[in-house]
């Protein structure tokens, strides 16, 4: 079974249901030494590593490595392409490109639709999309007006495979998301996140005389909680919120490169 992507094709096993990305032949495909490359990937807290028994070339059956094709995906995001073999560089760029140009997507625009995408997936984003909007309209007149239509909008920009027409400021801020962006680790997030939504909310109402509305979150345990609806608009509260509580309790953050 192979997976079509736009740096080649690999070959993959169905573990559960889900491909996985046979990793050995992968790595050697783009002329990196496997060794190396496995050795990063258990290093890295987004990679999941693990085995399968396949029959190798011999005709023996072996215990292979595989890795879900996230991993993989964020391997060859993160490959220094100057250490790829010169057959396959301009391949490997125009993936990083690609991989970049996605990523963009699913943060300004609220999700990305691959241009070779089957005529089965767009049906399934449809779907998808569907099923979303029914949950909107069921919460029309519960939760925020303006936090209802922005979510409407980019389910339907998804589905349709456009930018969305929302006001950059009505896009959806959430306080995990910000604390994170800070360097918090989970555990700090789960402690802090409660507290700072209540002095941001205070800091809200004390500058314009306004609560903030309400949505529906669903939490990782699967219930729904109904939560602050906090937008792009209201970062610069939750800035001040940040310098006027945290910033002295967290003083230095790290960067993707280890600086500060």
């Amino acid at each position: 079974m192979k997976l079509d992507l736009s740096a080649g094709s690999v070959q993959t096993v169905l573990v559960d249901g889900a491909p996985h990305i046979v990793l050995k032949p992968a790595i050697d495909e783009l002329g990196l030494d496997y060794s190396t490359q496995l050795a990063k990937l258990r290093s890295r807290s987004w990679a999941t590593v693990g085995q399968s028994p396949m029959v190798a070339d011999d005709g023996k059956l072996r215990a292979m490595t595989i890795v879900p094709v996230r991993t993989f995906l964020m391997l060859l995001a993160t490959v220094n392409e100057n250490r790829v073999a010169e057959a396959h560089r301009d391949t490997l760029i125009a993936f990083q490109n690609e991989t970049a140009d996605a990523i963009e997507a699913y943060w300004t625009q609220g999700g990305a639709i691959n241009p070779r995408a089957t005529e089965d997936q767009l049906d399934s984003l449809i779907s998808r999309a569907k099923q979303q909007a029914e949950v909107l309209s069921i919460l029309s007149g519960i939760v925020s007006p303006d936090w209802l239509e922005t979510k409407a909008r980019l389910v339907a920009s998804r589905a349709l495979g456009e930018e969305p027409d929302v006001d950059p400021l009505d896009i959806p801020l959430y306080v995990p998301d910000f604390l994170k962006g800070k360097g918090l680790k989970r555990s700090e997030i789960e402690s802090v996140q409660s507290w700072f939504g209540r002095r941001a909310a205070a800091i809200w109402k004390a500058r314009t005389g306004e609560d903030v509305g309400k949505r529906q979150t669903d939490l990782p345990n699967g219930s729904v909680r109904e939560t602050k609806a906090w937008a792009a608009r209201h970062l610069p509260v939750f800035d001040e919120t940040w310098n006027r509580y945290y910033a002295a309790d967290y003083p230095t953050q790290l960067g993707l490169d280890g600086a500060a």
